[in-house]
């Protein structure tokens, strides 16, 4: 059995860090072969030993790890540079870069006690003895001062690249976290329009096609008239599911292959319901106006929803949708005479209603009226 082989990935990210590891250490122990071939021409003495070399070889190797192990790269480059100086060869600050390199990189790992830990040690094997700063043969106040500022400044250097580094990774979390509610926002949208698109011409679909199963024989006239519903309601459903999958298109671009239905296809709407056995009677309080289009195309889908309930599970036999011009908002009433004996069973019609009204700050109620049926009351903000 094929399987996938997910490794390539993590193999190539591999590859650029340990790239990116080789560079550093390559450039930090290139550095620090300039620094010491640098100082012996200017001073005029013989070069590094070869101990000398073995340590600063040990030093460059152990950047290598410094990922996986910051502490312990540390720990060996401290090692090092003491051991430089315990030879007496090239101590001096200058000649301790990979020392520096190796701090730098533990604070940026938070591992801050021992960075300061290697300080205060290189410090004083900088300076030791310490209290005989300033004294003939020894390390000048104005030395040990100057190497004193120097570690306060590199630390401070290395905090302010660990700030940057969290706000920079903090921000990347922001965007991905965006775009992932983005992404599950607008994958819930599209459920919502596929649901809703699906049940209610496949529920009428379904009671147009037992009709005419039952008056095939007996009264070809009306099968055909539901013959024909049935290819209208489909073609409809063609369009609409054509249009809600089209923004699944990779590239994103084209308009819509239908308009997004709007409260102006109420009457298309009416009339498929009516197609269906239900009498559906349109009702209009308050002025007309044009309402934003999210507004408008959630207004028609929760109408839609509030049918294909009436149609698949009340059993009855009329509707009524009731819209409510306000001033500040649009109410949607849609109540039928259906069995509504309990309260709604929780589903994913419903809850596509309720997430569609409180998506625009909205509210939904859908319950048995106390006088027999189903309401479904929603008021959309406008």
């Amino acid at each position: 059995m094929a399987t996938l082989d997910s490794s390539p990935a993590p193999r190539s990210r591999a590859a650029r860090r340990w790239a990116v590891d080789t560079g550093v250490a390559v450039v930090v122990v290139g550095l620090q072969l300039a620094a010491w071939l640098g100082q012996s021409a200017h001073r005029g003495h013989a070069g590094p030993s070869l101990g000398d070399y073995l340590l600063l070889a040990a030093g460059g190797v152990a950047l290598l790890a410094r990922r996986r192990y910051p502490v312990g790269v540390l720990a060996v480059a401290l090692a090092a540079a003491v051991g430089d100086a315990a030879l007496g060869g090239y101590g001096a600050p200058v000649a301790w870069l990979v020392l520096a390199a190796a701090f730098v990189n533990a604070v940026l790992y938070r591992k801050r006690v021992p960075a300061i830990a290697s300080l205060v040690v290189g410090y004083l094997v900088a300076v030791w003895p310490p209290w005989r700063i300033g004294t003939h043969g020894n390390t000048s106040t104005v030395s040990a001062l100057g190497l004193l500022c120097g570690l306060i400044a590199l630390l401070s250097a290395a905090e302010l690249i660990r700030a940057r580094n969290q706000r920079v990774a903090a921000v990347r979390t922001r965007q991905a976290e965006q775009a992932r509610r983005v992404a599950m926002q607008e994958r819930l949208a599209i459920a919502r329009d596929l649901h809703d698109v699906l049940a209610h011409n496949i529920s009428v679909i379904n009671v147009q096609a037992n009709t005419a199963l039952h008056l095939m024989d007996r009264q070809p006239e009306r099968a055909r008239d539901a013959l024909t519903a049935i290819h209208e309601v489909s073609r409809q459903a063609l369009g609409e599911l054509r249009s809600v999958l089209g923004v699944l298109r990779a590239d994103g671009t084209g308009a819509p292959l239908v308009p997004s239905p709007g409260l102006d296809r109420l009457g298309e709407l009416a009339a498929t319901a009516r197609a269906a056995g239900i009498a559906v009677e349109l009702e209009q309080e308050g002025v007309s106006r044009q309402v934003p289009a999210d507004v408008d195309a959630a207004a028609y889908r929760i109408v839609q929803e509030a049918l294909t309930n009436t149609v698949r599970h009340s059993g009855g036999h009329a509707a009524t949708i009731r819209l409510r011009y306000e001033a500040e908002a649009l109410t949607i009433e849609v109540d039928d005479d259906g069995q509504a004996a309990g309260p709604p069973r929780p589903g994913n019609g419903l809850a596509g209603m309720t997430e569609r009204a409180r998506a625009l700050g909205g509210t939904l109620d859908a319950g048995p009226r106390a006088s027999g049926g189903f309401r479904v009351l929603a008021r959309l903000p406008t």
